[in-house]
């Protein structure tokens, strides 16, 4: 039986969310970048269909932030979640992005 990543919770085969805590159920894949780079590789990955979260750690695995990612994002809303990772590529000198993507 495969196992929720946030809270534990058994899943149901199939399920793309979770019963007890609703994080998406999916595909995680994790990407090094450098800080300088770090605000055009999520401009890149809010681009694709199937990414559902975006989170980005420090060089020690500290989570800095959180992105949840729905279809018909905007630049409105995503202006503040820019500015928040342009402060993060200023402090930090690598990053780890989690990306999340849904199960087809």
């Amino acid at each position: 039986m495969v196992k929720c990543e946030s809270c534990g919770a058994e899943l149901s085969e199939g399920a793309k969310f979770c019963s007890k805590c609703g994080s998406p159920v999916g595909v995680k894949e994790e990407f090094t970048v450098r800080s300088e780079d770090l605000v055009a590789k999520i401009k890149e990955l809010l681009h694709e269909s199937d990414v559902s979260r975006i989170i980005v750690k420090d060089e020690s695995g500290k989570t800095l932030l959180e992105i949840p990612v729905w279809a018909g994002i905007v630049g409105t809303i995503l202006a503040p979640w820019l500015a928040a990772l342009g402060a993060i590529a200023a402090l930090a000198t690598k990053c780890t992005i989690t990306v999340i993507r849904q199960k087809s």
